[in-house]
């Protein structure tokens, strides 16, 4: 009788593998991940020559050694979070879907004045990744269909870019048409911009690319109160597009919180 071997990529030492014990006081950790997640932890640990479970302590060690911060690390941790998190409308929504005179809890800081007011901008969300200068990923965002949205994904996600797409094109134009030169290396979530990209409503003759991560442009002290913040967007003046009204404002905690307002969150009375 034929014994069928299962297939999939042969253990280093499967012998001594299946009897290696744990020294005494350690403890198993189990983590839950997406198959995205799972294969990026695989192939780092390839790339490290080492096992995902080496790979998993090494960093545990490393922390423990203080070869790595608590900070540091908390900085990407932070960072992957929130790669696409869905930034809360200050205001809560009445009828019409409206906001209405009542702040929303989660975004009290913005009230207590510790956010910093930049223009929010209405392009394509993407991601640029730069290594000693140079741009060597772009990727844009994935919106979750409504089946997944059924089952609970709410969050977008990125997803790789192509040059060679007609939908993307206008994409690498925009990253072309910025100078990254001097971005540091990492990943800088951005927004494209221009006159082939979302109807382009700022008016822009040339396409751009914004880094939301780096020094941006920021308005001055607004009134952050509803009445005062309606009034204040119906002729709020776009900082890229002088002469176009600005869509809305992206608070910054400095933290990493985001809070926003768009001129249209309000009924057309206020």
């Amino acid at each position: 009788m034929e014994i069928k071997v299962k297939r999939g990529r042969p253990r280093k030492d499967p012998e001594r593998l299946a009897q290696w014990k744990p020294p005494d006081g350690w403890g198993r950790l189990v983590v839950w991940m997406s198959a995205d997640e799972r294969k990026a932890l695989k192939k780092f640990a390839v790339d490290a020559d080492v096992t995902v479970a080496d790979l998993v302590r090494g960093l545990a060690s490393g922390l423990h050694h203080d070869v790595v911060t608590a900070e540091e690390l908390l900085t990407q941790v932070r960072k992957g979070t929130a790669v696409i998190e869905k930034i809360p409308t200050i205001f809560e929504r009445g009828e019409g879907f409206k906001v209405i005179d009542r702040p929303r809890a989660e975004c009290e800081w913005v009230f207590a004045g510790e956010g910093i007011p930049t223009e929010k901008l209405d392009g394509t969300n993407i991601r640029v990744t730069i290594r000693c200068g140079e741009v060597v990923r772009i990727e844009k965002r994935q919106n979750p269909s409504k089946i997944q949205k059924r089952k609970g994904i709410i969050d977008g996600w990125y997803v790789d870019a192509d040059e060679f797409d007609k939908t993307d094109q206008w994409i690498f134009a925009a990253v072309r048409e910025t100078e990254t030169g001097k971005w540091l290396d990492g990943e800088h979530p951005c927004e494209a911009l221009g006159p082939r990209i979302q109807g382009n409503p700022l008016g822009l003759e040339h396409h751009i690319c914004v880094p939301f991560n780096l020094d941006i442009p920021r308005y001055a002290q607004l009134p952050l109160t509803y009445e005062g913040l309606a009034n204040s967007l119906a002729m709020l003046e776009s900082l890229y597009a002088p002469g176009q009204l600005a869509e809305g404002i992206v608070f910054h905690h400095p933290d990493g919180r985001r809070a926003k307002i768009k001129r249209k969150d309000f009924p057309a009375a206020a």
